[in-house]
């Protein structure tokens, strides 16, 4: 309805001065007008020139005063016209920023007696505000001098309206001549392809973005070789007791720890270690006095969905003890990043399923400072160079030291990692010489993903919450890459 409107005029008109103006006569809503505009300017069909007119308009409290008053002249009403009113009484019958406006404009223009009470001190006076406000509303034309002022108290702002100008185009024509898209099996057998003109071909058209897969943030904050893993359940002996973990500490209670029902017991564990480990909890060892209680083979049988991926670590370190027994020793670093679960709270920066990653370095004559130097490099080349160590404890590393970084979000420093060097007492029953030391890291992956990405609520980065356009719209974590 709109093109046929345009078209029509200009086949008698040399052109359409206003569109504005246009949309009004056709009682043609004005988007309708410019959609149309824009579509036949696109075929050549009219030329268009763009128009902007600035008008002022009122603000939503210019409107209310245009309706009610100005709050000067309000007050000024309220006040009797011989005798005076309380303030505190005249307050009553206003909003508290109405009576505000209104006793400091009345009292600007001289209306009245401002004290105590509050009296007259004209016997009448005009409402210029609300008449310059209905005349704005009217579109007519106010000064300069009235239009600042009216500025200064926001009641009026600034409107640019755009519309165009049209005139007929090169390939005008009354009535728009439709293209065919597609060539059918019928235009062909008719012969009708012969009279049609065809829609052309738009080699520079972008195609619709095609539906494919994409990288989590957690994956693509990934950058180290992984141990294997595979093993979420775990006996609570390569969780906690190989790491010379007491069987009475707070972690291996319910509320910390998921146990199974199913098999609820693990049957293989290496007896001659178990032995070892069972001595060094009790009586201590390497220069250790132990724990001193009786240590229960049925706790260390318990199977439980791993706490942390450091029971991995336990084994392989295990399992190179045993190879160093028969062909040496062989320094080792070990990665792995991969699921654990606590029971714990959840939160804004706790789940209780989530990723740890861990590394370690088993060598001769490691000290504190190769550890400091480790985790330094390592945080830096994942983004982190601002980090504070805190000293901790661990039962199974010692030294232990607790990582922070700056979390921008958060505004604070937040935990995001532990750290040490393994104890004798957890290397030594496994089969190692006195002078091999492990220094070891564990982090969260899912929090220095969110100082990376900017996010400050783990539930949106991981979980059923996870809005599917982060995924496709985070950009790839060049760590280390500047």
């Amino acid at each position: 309805m709109a093109e046929q409107a345009i078209l029509s005029y200009l086949e008698t008109h040399e052109e359409i001065a206003d569109s504005g103006n246009f949309a009004a006569e056709c009682g043609i809503d004005h988007a309708e007008i410019v959609n149309a505009i824009k579509s036949l300017h696109g075929f050549l069909y009219v030329e268009s020139q763009d128009i902007k007119k600035e008008t002022w308009v009122l603000t939503d409290e210019g409107k209310k005063y245009a309706a009610e008053g100005s709050p000067e002249v309000q007050l000024f009403l309220a006040v009797p016209a011989e005798g005076s009113i309380a303030k505190d009484e005249l307050q009553k019958k206003f909003d508290p920023a109405i009576f505000k406006i209104g006793c400091s404009q009345a009292g600007k223009n001289k209306w009245v007696e401002m004290g105590r009470q509050v009296s007259r001190k004209v016997v009448q006076v005009e409402d210029k505000v609300k008449d310059l406000l209905l005349k704005i509303q009217k579109g007519q034309v106010i000064g300069q001098v009235d239009i600042n002022s009216l500025k200064a108290r926001k009641l009026i702002v600034l409107q640019t309206w755009k519309g165009y100008s049209v005139r007929k185009g090169p390939s005008y024509a009354p009535q728009r001549e439709k293209f065919a898209t597609d060539l059918t099996r019928e235009n062909l057998q008719s012969g009708d392809w012969k009279k049609l003109k065809f829609k052309e071909y738009n080699f520079n058209a972008k195609g619709p973005p095609s539906e494919c897969g994409h990288l989590h943030p957690l994956n693509k904050a990934r950058c180290f070789e992984e141990m294997p893993t595979n093993r979420y359940v775990e006996s609570s002996f390569w969780n906690f007791d190989a790491l010379f973990q007491p069987q009475q500490h707070p972690a291996r209670d319910s509320h910390d720890t998921f146990f199974l029902k199913t098999p609820s017991t693990t049957m293989q564990l290496p007896e001659d270690y178990v032995e070892r480990v069972k001595q060094v909890h009790e009586s201590g060892g390497y220069g250790s006095r132990g724990y001193n209680y009786e240590w229960k083979r049925e706790e260390a049988n318990k199977n439980l969905l791993r706490t942390h991926t450091t029971a991995i670590s336990s084994r392989m370190l295990y399992k190179l003890a045993q190879d160093t027994k028969q062909n040496g020793f062989t320094p080792k670093k070990y990665f792995s990043i991969d699921r654990v679960f606590r029971n714990e709270a959840v939160d804004r920066t706790h789940l209780a399923e989530f990723h740890q990653i861990e590394g370690l370095i088993c060598d001769r004559g490691l000290t504190l400072g190769h550890l400091i130097g480790v985790l330094e490099d390592f945080f830096k080349r994942l983004g982190m160079s601002n980090l504070r160590f805190k000293p901790a404890y661990n039962p199974y590393t010692e030294p232990s030291m607790e990582i922070f970084s700056y979390h921008e979000g958060f505004g604070k420093w937040v935990e995001i990692g532990n750290s040490g060097m393994f104890r004798p007492e957890m290397l030594q029953p496994m089969g190692f010489p006195e002078d091999v030391r492990v220094i070891a890291w564990g982090l969260s992956l899912e929090r220095p993903t969110m100082i990376l990405y900017g996010i400050d609520n783990i539930r949106d980065l991981f979980g059923h919450r996870v809005d599917l356009d982060l995924i496709k719209k985070s950009p790839l974590c060049l760590i280390g890459i500047k």
